[in-house]
């Protein structure tokens, strides 16, 4: 089995993908734009070759490459990057190299449109909150008045929190679009609720062999505002996420992958969305989650996702590997502009032996996930709450350095 990944050292973490599929027997094939000396140990050991482009946005080189791999290996059986950012060039070279696995061609624009996302939630009479594309400032302020403020502004294709605006007023509607970016932006209804996340493996079948669910406070207040973010991830997944998880899935008619599909849990009723305690979806995400997630969702199921993905690529049966010994695993980041309650040094005395991982962040991810954080892991919902309180609790005093 040929398996061709994109991009396999960005992020870090993606070298534990190809590192368990050569474990399993595949012969793992890494296409990238950094230099190979670059790459860990790890990776190198993992990858049969490595092939650099000078730039993977530039699609012909990285046509050539697979066609390099193709000739000296034989027909390619994966293409995959994980990575939002290609998964529209990862289903254009399955296309054209005849892969019979993941998404090809134009198939991928409903993983990745919003709109096209709305669509399909509206088709299969999936909850979630109504939604244009912003195509005048006359058109928004119509929508806004018919849906009430506040509103959502995001990128009709794009990711995460970036580029994302809670407006609440004309006089915010009307700022937005005198710095409007030259991209497509979708406006939706603004549903209060806390942000809930389905983090699963199906298999070839549609199937899903291996679920979790998440807890999270917005991101984008996180961006905006400039909030604390954490979150936490929980072993037993809810049944009504489940069911609404495996329903977006089998009306994608999606086959082998992960994926991470973002809901609102309502805190309040909304005609003709849900009522109090109702899910209602954002989007769905048909790729591994980011950050820390995969190391959290290790510590939850005391599993290795790694493996199991390489497992369900191999066709194994995955319900029979997974652990029950289980946690519920939090994350907490701090921000370099609050003054917090505790100290590094008393974080650590009080929960030195749950904490899996404590570190500063990269300056790029400080915005969105913090400039120091720490994920830790426990046996209730209780004790992570807590931990998550006291990580990020606050005192009145002038600005200082966290930890």
């Amino acid at each position: 089995m040929n398996f061709c990944f994109i991009s396999p050292n960005y992020p870090e973490c993606y070298g534990n993908f190809c590192d368990r599929l050569k474990k399993n027997g595949v012969n793992v094939l890494g296409i990238g734009d950094a230099p190979y000396d670059e790459l860990s140990d790890m990776l190198k050991e993992a990858l049969t070759e490595y092939y650099k482009v000078d730039s993977l946005m530039d699609y012909d080189q990285v046509y050539k490459a697979v066609a390099y791999f193709a000739f000296n290996y034989g027909k390619i059986d994966w293409i995959e990057s994980q990575n939002e950012f290609w998964l529209e060039n990862d289903a254009r070279l399955r296309e054209d190299f005849n892969v019979n696995t993941g998404v090809k061609g134009s198939e991928i624009d409903k993983y990745v449109h919003k709109a096209m996302m709305h669509q399909m939630y509206a088709d299969a009479m999936i909850p979630t909150a109504p939604q244009i594309t912003i195509t005048d400032l006359r058109k928004a302020k119509q929508f806004a008045k018919k849906v009430g403020y506040p509103v959502i502004v995001k990128p009709e294709r794009g990711m995460g929190a970036s580029g994302t605006w809670k407006i609440r007023d004309d006089k915010e509607l009307k700022a937005f679009f005198d710095e409007l970016p030259e991209t497509t932006y979708v406006m939706e209804k603004f549903l209060s609720g806390r942000i809930c996340a389905f983090n699963a493996i199906y298999d070839a079948n549609g199937e899903i062999v291996f679920e979790q669910f998440m807890e999270c406070d917005p991101i984008m207040d996180a961006v905006a505002e400039g909030n604390d973010l954490s979150y936490f991830t929980i072993p037993k997944v809810p049944l009504n996420v489940h069911l609404l998880g495996k329903k977006i899935i089998d009306t994608l008619g999606a086959k082998s992958g992960l994926a991470h599909i973002e809901f609102i849990k309502l805190d309040q009723d909304y005609p003709g969305i849900g009522k109090k305690g109702d899910l209602s979806v954002l989007e769905h995400n048909m790729r591994a989650p980011g950050g820390f997630t995969l190391d959290m969702m290790n510590f939850t199921g005391s599993c290795d996702i790694y493996d199991l993905y390489a497992r369900m690529v191999k066709g194994e049966d995955l319900k029979k590997l997974v652990s029950k010994d289980t946690y519920y695993c939090a994350y907490a980041a701090r921000k370099e502009h609050f003054c917090y309650k505790f100290s590094h040094e008393e974080l650590m005395e009080k929960f030195g032996e749950a904490v899996m991982i404590d570190r500063f962040m990269p300056e790029s991810d400080w915005e969105a996930m913090g400039q120091y954080m720490y994920i830790a892991k426990f046996k209730t919902s209780k004790q992570a709450e807590n931990f998550m309180k006291t990580v990020l609790a606050k005192k009145g005093c002038a600005v200082r350095e966290i930890a």
